[in-house]
């Protein structure tokens, strides 16, 4: 298996040296004392299925037990939890603080040379409010929990993957259950 061995020496500029490791090293994401010229940080370019020496999201978080990985699968399976919840509370928040609404009535051409009227409705909200404050607030939460989501799927490993898949999946059967889906086949990204 491929593992990529990124160098921290200032000498090497950072550069990646791709280089053939044992199968029981290619799950491990080391990263030595700093300033010594040998940091190197070994990360995983495959899924596996390890519980030793997988770091979740900060240098001081590694799972090393399967106990440990049995906390993390649960605690990142609520995580993607919420992120899904975070995504409708939103919606339902939006939903509820729309003021300003605005009817247009416009003239259009119907069948047999009739002339119908269609109405628009225009909602918006103000900038300086309460609730579109707290739509930023919320908002930046849900980006932060979407790039760690993201981020620990990316240490590739396959129970960590099953539990935000998973999660998310649970999420949107709980929270998404009422609202009326318009399906973008595009997004990929939330």
């Amino acid at each position: 298996s491929l593992v990529i061995k990124m160098s921290h020496d200032h000498h090497m500029n950072g550069s990646m040296l791709p280089t053939t490791h044992p199968p029981e090293h290619h799950h491990s994401m080391a990263v030595p004392g700093h300033g010594h010229g040998s940091d190197m940080m070994m990360m995983a370019m495959t899924f596996h299925f390890s519980y030793e020496n997988v770091p979740l999201l900060f240098s001081g978080l590694v799972i090393n037990t399967p106990g440990e990985m049995a906390g993390a699968f649960v605690a990142v399976f609520f995580l993607a939890m919420f992120y899904e919840g975070l995504k409708i509370a939103r919606e339902c928040l939006l939903r509820k603080s729309q003021v300003s609404i605005r009817y247009n009535s416009m003239p259009v051409p119907g069948p047999n040379g009739t002339i119908l009227m269609e109405t628009h409705k225009t909602v918006g909200q103000q900038m300086l409010s309460f609730p579109h404050l707290l739509q930023t607030v919320l908002h930046i939460i849900q980006v932060v929990v979407s790039y760690f989501l993201m981020l620990i799927f990316m240490t590739y490993n396959g129970y960590l993957c099953i539990a935000v898949a998973a999660g998310a999946g649970m999420g949107y059967f709980f929270f998404s259950w009422k609202k009326a889906v318009v399906v973008d086949i595009t997004e990929h990204c939330h």
